[in-house]
């Protein structure tokens, strides 16, 4: 099982990704150095709390946006829903709009 710290790294990646940035950008944005941001998204580091929620403000989300649904990772009865979040939360707006789609016409197939 993957430790809060990955985790944490790969949603700050995830994000990043989103807008567009690379860890350069991410770094100035957020006042930490370029190498920092790339260990912290490999979880090689574990960030400070100042660190992470200067990261937060550069993504533009909340604190409590970045560890939303966090917890339920490591419970393997929540495996695949937060799995699945994981993968959809990596996704730009417009493949995560998609990614929808096709889930509601599989739902409406089932109910058929």
């Amino acid at each position: 099982m993957e430790d809060i710290i990955k985790i944490l790294g790969k949603r700050i990646r995830s994000y990043r990704i989103q807008l567009g940035y690379s860890q350069e950008r991410l770094a100035e944005k957020s006042s930490c150095h370029p190498t920092y941001i790339g260990q912290i998204e490999r979880g090689e580091k574990n960030p400070t709390i100042e660190s992470i929620e200067k990261i937060a403000k550069a993504l533009g989300i909340s604190l409590s946006q970045l560890f939303e649904k966090i917890d339920t990772e490591n419970q393997s009865d929540k495996a695949i829903p937060a799995q699945s979040y994981e993968l959809i939360l990596s996704k730009s707006r417009s493949e995560q709009e998609s990614i929808y789609r096709i889930l509601l016409e599989l739902d409406r197939y089932k109910k058929e």
